[in-house]
This record gives structure tokens, C-alpha cells and sequence, in this order.
């Protein structure tokens, strides 16, 4: 009887162990890995191999210290680093060899492999609480190296091969300086027509360019991760591209360029392909420093639809809401929702809506190079500290339409300048300048300006300055500080400005009217 019971006891030891070994959970240790910064990408690969013959599984790495050079990612894989885990990439180039079909702000090209790497595949995660360090420093060095020269260098072999596997590449002149590189660096992450993706938990730093970067993939969630990266060229932090159905969430970014970026593709070979990035929500994230907090653009070319940005903190970033594009990208943003964030100590622009990315372009006929601003409505903004509140610039044969401002507090240098706009709104908007006017509108019509004002009005300054602007209506306005001007307007085509249910108790000069208006002009 009791030697039965021990072979019981035995088969069920054998069958727990059994079940253990095959529970898709693989460690590193146990696959020919180390955890003591001796290089084993060969290690690592396979695990991802083996796993992906059983179906998929857990590439688990317990605390120490790893160096690889660049993975390539299969179905049903997930790479979980514990705390106490760092995952070194290593620093040598030729371990981001044979050359990848990848995409390259925007455009879709052979390079390097990314760091992590993707391509048809599902089912995609990185977790844990461990920290992976892309080690760019020699990327970026190399990119200085490039930039830096005074006059024509040998070609690397890494720039030979380059030009051997991208042969009839189309770009525009505007990218012809990016181009002569020859020579583009990898993102830390990037899943190529991918869908299901889950990164969660880890911190990344020292990305040797974009940080998380899916390129035409479907479901993305990133999630509580910490990325920071240096001042450093082109360190985004997560740039979905031509992506649908994408979910950021708590996250903290410090980085060296943008902290989050939507994108579709570059003039003709983003339109080639013409696929939009939208169903995008952005929630309950810091971003500290960087170019922009959140920014949509300037590629932008496949479209940009159904983007809700909300709950975030932008404190010492270079810009706060930034949308950006230019003549010869062409492609839609439309359908966007901006509210709940606060602002604090920004360099340049708190919101700037842009056409004029490309600052040396001219007027074209309205073609598929054209881009076009529509349907954005940014509420319940508080900024501290900025530069300026505010910045809307369309282009002639395109003005930016259907915008709105509501609930928003900004205390700063200049205030909002609207220029080529269309059907733009400010609702409960209170803009407290050091220089300049709370309100400038130019070459602009159908506007609403309700409730807007500063509760520190410069003398001698107007708070609402018009030129050139047409059917605008001023209302319910109530300045409770003593206003010197509270309008100036002139330019021959300002017409139709109305002045309804204001209380102008405390203004000295309701409207100072410029030479070149026309008398008519303003109805009080």
C-alpha cells in the first residue's frame, strides 16, 4: 500500500513538473542567457523561436544585468522583465544587421532593424517592471558625426548598403537634407503592420531615436510606462503612425524631442499608402521635457481622425498641444478633442495649430498636396507660465476651420493669434499677457468671442486687436478690471464685427477704430 501511495505521489510530482515545463513561461537563465552583461542576443532569439514553434509564451528575465543587439519579435511572444531586470541593446551597429523594411519619419525604406522589431505579427507584449536601455549615444554621435562634417566624408559601408537597397525612393526636396544622411537610426520599438499590442510597466531610456513606434498596426496599448531619454536628436517617446485603435495611458515622458506624436506617412509615399491614424485616446499622462507634450503631425499625409487627448500635465515642455503640417503633405486632421490639461513653464506656444510647418512654401491649387485642419475643440486648459497662449495659422487656399476654445486660463508673454481661420469659437477664455494682446485675429471671419477678456489689461493695448477679419460677434463680455481698450480694429475687408450684451463699465475706449476701417464696420 505505501509503495503504491509513493508511486501516486511520485506520478503527480512528475506531472506538476511536466506542466510547469510547459507552461510557456521560459527563462532567460535556464535558455543559455546570462544576467551578467555579457552579450547573448543568439540566447535570447531562440527562446523567442522555441516559444513561437509551441504556439507563443513568456520570455521571462529575472533580476541582472543583459546585452543584446537588435530581437525580432514572433506571435503570441511576450518579453517580461522583472524589477531588478536591465536590458542593455548593444552599441555595436552591425548588430542591427541585415536591413529591415521599416518606416522612417514617414517614409518606408531599408535601414536598420529597431531595437525590438515586428512584421506580421499578433499578439505582442512587453511587461514588467525592469528597465531596457537603448544605449544611443553612439547613434546620436554618429548622426553628429554626419551633420558635423565640413565638406564630403567617405561613405560608411552602412550608408553603401543604404543606398544599394533603397534605389528610386520618393521624397520631396524639403527632405532632400535628411535624405543625404544616408544613414537612419532605429527606433527602440517598432511593430510593422502589427495588431495587439501591449507594452506595460517598463521604463525605457536612451533611445537611439523614437522610442515606441508601431507602424500600420491595429490595437496598441501602452500603458504606466516611464520613458527618458536625454537631450538628444529626434528622442520621441510613443509615435503610433497609420495605426488604428490606439490607448496611452499613465504615462511619464521625459525625452529629447516630442513626448507623444500621431502620424501617417510623408507627402507621396504617406499618401501612396494612405492609411490614417485614428480611434486614438490619450489619458492621464506627465510629459516634462520635450519639443511638444502632445503633438499631431506634420506627417500627417494618410489622415488623422477620432483623437481624444485628456487628463495630462505638460510641465517644462517646449510646446503643449502642437498640430502641425505643411503645402505637399496633403491629408485630413479632423475630429479632434483636447481637454482637462494643465500647463506650466512652456518655452514657446501652449496650443499652436500650424499649416506653415514648411515655412519656404507657396501658394498651390487645392490638390491631394494640400492639407486640411477641421473640427478641433480644445476645453478646460490651465497655463502657467507660458511663452505664448496661443497660435492658429492656416494657409490661403486652405484657412484651418472649425475650432473652438473653451474654459481655458492662461497666464503668460503673448496671448492667442489667429491668422486664416474660419468658424473659430472662444468661449470662457481669460489670457493674461506681459506684451501684446490677450486676442489678435487676422484675415479670418466667422468668429465668437464670448466671455473672453485678461484680468490684467496693458495700457494703451487693446485686448482684442482686429485686422482684417470679418463677421465676428463679441458678447457677454464683463471686464471687472479697469480696460483702457478693450477693442482695436482696422483693415479695409473688417466688416460686420457685432457687439451684444456687453458690459463695458470698465473701459475707457470700448473700440479704438483704425484708419482703414470702414465705418460701417462694427455695429455696437
Amino acid at each position: 500500500m505505501k509503495i503504491k501511495n509513493i508511486i501516486i505521489i511520485l506520478c503527480f510530482i512528475t506531472g506538476l513538473n511536466t506542466a510547469f515545463a510547459n507552461d510557456g513561461w521560459l527563462n532567460i537563465l535556464n535558455e543559455g542567457g546570462n544576467n551578467k552583461g555579457v552579450k547573448c542576443t543568439e540566447a535570447i532569439q531562440n527562446a523567442i523561436e522555441k516559444a513561437s514553434k509551441n504556439g507563443g509564451g513568456t520570455i521571462f528575465f529575472p533580476a541582472g544585468e543583459y546585452l543584446t543587439g537588435a530581437l525580432k519579435l514572433k506571435s503570441n511572444i511576450t518579453i517580461h522583465l522583472d524589477s531588478g531586470a536591465l536590458l542593455k541593446f548593444s552599441e555595436n551597429f552591425d548588430d542591427y544587421l541585415p536591413y529591415v523594411e521599416m518606416r522612417y519619419e514617414g517614409i518606408v525604406m531599408q535601414s536598420f532593424s529597431p531595437l525590438f522589431y515586428a512584421k506580421d505579427a499578433e499578439n505582442i507584449t512587453i511587461k514588467g517592471r525592469g528597465v531596457i536601455d537603448g544605449q544611443g549615444k553612439a547613434w546620436w554621435n554618429e548622426v553628429y558625426r554626419i551633420e558635423g562634417a565640413k565638406g564630403p566624408i567617405p561613405l560608411t559601408k552602412y550608408q553603401k548598403m543604404w543606398d544599394e537597397q533603397n534605389k528610386g525612393i520618393v521624397y520631396s526636396p524639403y527632405y532632400q537634407r535628411t535624405i543625404d544622411k544616408k544613414f537612419f537610426r532605429p527606433s527602440f520599438f517598432q511593430a510593422y503592420n502589427c495588431k495587439n499590442i501591449l507594452i506595460e510597466g517598463v521604463t525605457f531610456k536612451n533611445s537611439p531615436f523614437w522610442t515606441i513606434n508601431p507602424e500600420f498596426c491595429d490595437n496598441v496599448t501602452v500603458t504606466g510606462i516611464t520613458i527618458n531619454n536625454p537631450h538628444s536628436p529626434n528622442t520621441d517617446g510613443i509615435n503610433p503612425s497609420s495605426c488604428t485603435n490606439v490607448h496611452i495611458s499613465n504615462c511619464h515622458i521625459s525625452v529629447g524631442d516630442d513626448c507623444i506624436t500621431i502620424k501617417s506617412g510623408r507627402d507621396a509615399d504617406g499618401r501612396k499608402y494612405g492609411k490614417a491614424t485614428e480611434n486614438v485616446t490619450i489619458t492621464n499622462c506627465t510629459m516634462l521635457s520635450g519639443h511638444g507634450g502632445v503633438v499631431i503631425g506634420s506627417e500627417m499625409s494618410g489622415g488623422i481622425k477620432k483623437i481624444t487627448i485628456s487628463n495630462c500635465v505638460f510641465d517644462g515642455t517646449d510646446r503643449g498641444i502642437r498640430i502641425k503640417a505643411a503645402r505637399g503633405r496633403g491629408g485630413v486632421v479632423e475630429d479632434i478633442r483636447v481637454d482637462n490639461i494643465v500647463m506650466k513653464n512652456i518655452k514657446e506656444e501652449a496650443i499652436i495649430l500650424d499649416l506653415f510647418y514648411d515655412k519656404d512654401n507657396t501658394v498651390e491649387p487645392v490638390t491631394e498636396r494640400t492639407p486640411i485642419f477641421r473640427n478641433i475643440h480644445i476645453s478646460n486648459v490651465t497655463g502657467g507660465n507660458v511663452n505664448k497662449a496661443g497660435f492658429v495659422r492656416g494657409i490661403s487656399e486652405m484657412p484651418i476651420q472649425n475650432i473652438s476654445f473653451s474654459n481655458i486660463n492662461m497666464d503668460g508673454k503673448e496671448g492667442f493669434t489667429v491668422i486664416t481661420a474660419t468658424d473659430v469659437e472662444f468661449h470662457d477664455v481669460k489670457v493674461n499677457t506681459t506684451v501684446g494682446s490677450s486676442f489678435k485675429i487676422t484675415d479670418s471671419k466667422n468668429l465668437i468671442l464670448d466671455n473672453v477678456g485678461s484680468s490684467t489689461p496693458i495700457k494703451g493695448i487693446p485686448v482684442i486687436k482686429i485686422d482684417n477679419a470679418s463677421n465676428i460677434m463679441i458678447n457677454n463680455n464683463f471686464p471687472f478690471n479697469a480696460t483702457d481698450i478693450f477693442i482695436e480694429a482696422d483693415g479695409k475687408d473688417t466688416k460686420n464685427i457685432f457687439l451684444k450684451n456687453n458690459v463695458f463699465n470698465n473701459v475707457d475706449t470700448v473700440v479704438k477704430k483704425g484708419k482703414d476701417l470702414d465705418k460701417k464696420a462694427i455695429t455696437e
